[in-house]
């Protein structure tokens, strides 16, 4: 098949969350299974045109107040198997060439986000014409490019070239829905017409991802578990009764992991490498993560370890909040040491260093580096990911791959990829919790420590289990494969 991956972000470009790693690890997996995939984003102010090749003259793409000319950029990513993922980079320096890809510190949502976007859409069709390359499928990622399947759907399938193209739509986070004023509206260069029919109103306002559920020949998201979830008040984000009306066109497709990146025999971040049958390895990077974040050097204390984003999803106020979070509890009562890797809510920045201030084996870096990332998820014992809601997770199973025990709230992908301790069997991959409270968090928590003081050989059990697990994209691509066909029927 020939299908055109449509998004905001992609490694090794431009990357704020998981999309990114899924968008560029999926299009690998289906070029190595014999598609051919071009993947069509924004070129950003950080992404470097001069390691570009430039397409031979302008790209005129159509909107409301004219037409805006651009260039494009393109490059090849190779996978592991010698296969090729196109890329393009549509360029637009008034609308891209600028730090940030949705938003900056100072801006977190840019006023003019709808007609950034939009024009990603309508330059996805210009693009296949200046080809001369058309999809068998777009697939589109997240609200910043839900306007893809609108357009195919009123418009461009009616014109011969886009005649059997047929799309799919996954939603990554139903929390970002790219909900804007309605007097946005005419960025999209989509008739008033459409307004209703094709899903944008809500509450009188525009909103993107709506139109794109609405408008999709299929829709995608990141874990079953989490296909269910969303279809509930509590999960839908309001928008789940339009979910329950399309569920016979929605399918939850667990995402895997780039494991050329996130290999614990192969890691370049990590001090020594080491497999579920060579261990030796994660015990040297255990002494390499006390070392690095100033904690006793002492192999029989577990190390917690947490990787995260300061935001609400996170369970960052169970964890953390001042006099309601559980963390200078865990650490005052139990023989551990906590590392964070985080950034976000400046308010929890704050906590967490006051929190380290008062507390020997609490420890934290703010901001961000992959370096510590692979450091944290090799050496840790544990790694605590106390999620409200978690569409799929990455950390979870980059941490078993490790042989580091989550400890995971039962939700979405969490629930999905985690396996819960059954002390009476000795077994699991994992320790989870159901609902998500201060006390809950330290419970669970103590519930892992006592097993690695006093449950031993189920731990090092555990970790060779959880290290065998396979969540490459091998089985994800053949799932998509089988979904672009089930689109393919519907027009």
């Amino acid at each position: 098949m020939k299908i055109l991956m449509v998004t905001a972000e992609a490694l090794p470009f431009a990357k704020s969350g998981g999309l990114a790693d899924a968008v560029s690890s999926l299009s690998k997996a289906l070029a190595d299974n014999g598609h051919e995939v071009k993947v069509i984003m924004p070129r950003y102010y950080r992404i470097n045109k001069d390691k570009l090749t430039l397409l031979e003259g302008p790209m005129g793409v159509p909107s409301s107040y004219g037409e805006t000319w651009t260039a494009v950029y393109t490059t090849d990513v190779e996978t592991s198997k010698g296969n090729k993922v196109n890329y393009y980079f549509l360029d637009c320096e008034k609308y891209y060439g600028r730090d940030g890809i949705y938003g900056t510190a100072s801006e977190p949502d840019f006023n003019d986000n709808p007609t950034r976007f939009s024009l990603l859409a309508q330059a996805s069709f210009q693009l296949c014409r200046k080809l001369n390359w058309y999809p068998d499928i777009i697939h589109s990622h997240d609200w910043s490019a839900a306007l893809t399947p609108v357009l195919l759907k009123f418009y461009e399938r009616k014109k011969k070239e886009f005649a059997h193209t047929a799309s799919v739509f996954t939603i990554h986070n139903l929390g970002y829905q790219g909900i804007y004023n309605k007097s946005h509206f005419p960025a999209t260069n989509v008739e008033w017409l459409y307004y209703y029919s094709a899903g944008f109103e809500y509450y009188d306002n525009i909103n993107f991802l709506k139109a794109g559920i609405q408008s999709s020949d299929f829709i995608t998201t990141v874990s079953p578990t989490y296909a269910n979830e969303i279809q509930t008040p509590g999960m839908g984000f309001t928008l789940d009764s339009l979910l329950r009306y399309r569920k016979d066109d929605l399918q939850g497709i667990l995402n895997g992991i780039d494991t050329d990146v996130w290999n614990p025999e192969t890691d370049k971040y990590i001090p020594k490498n080491f497999t579920s049958e060579k261990m030796a390895g994660k015990a040297a990077c255990k002494k390499a993560l006390q070392e690095r974040f100033g904690l006793e050097v002492n192999p029989n204390i577990p190390v917690v370890g947490m990787v995260t984003r300061f935001a609400d999803q996170k369970g960052i106020a169970e964890v953390f909040a001042p006099t309601y979070g559980c963390a200078y509890a865990m650490c005052k009562d139990m023989n551990i040491q906590f590392v964070i890797l985080g950034s976000g809510e400046k308010w929890c920045e704050a906590e967490v260093g006051s929190l380290q201030s008062k507390l020997p084996n609490l420890r934290a870096y703010f901001g961000y580096s992959e370096e510590i990332s692979h450091l944290i998820e090799a050496g840790s014992d544990f790694f605590l990911m106390p999620s409200k809601y978690e569409p799929c997770g990455s950390n979870q199973v980059y941490s078993m791959l490790y042989g580091t025990l989550p400890i995971v709230r039962a939700t979405g992908g969490l629930a999905d990829t985690v396996q819960n301790y059954n002390e009476a069997k000795g077994t699991g991959t994992g320790f989870m919790l159901n609902d998500l409270t201060p006390q809950s968090v330290y419970d669970t928590v103590g519930w892992a420590v006592f097993a690695y003081y006093n449950k031993k050989d189920d731990i090092k059990k555990m970790q060779k289990v959880a290290m065998k697990q396979d969540f490459t994209w091998t089985k994800s691509a053949k799932e998509f494969e089988e979904v672009y066909k089930k689109a393919l029927k519907k027009i």
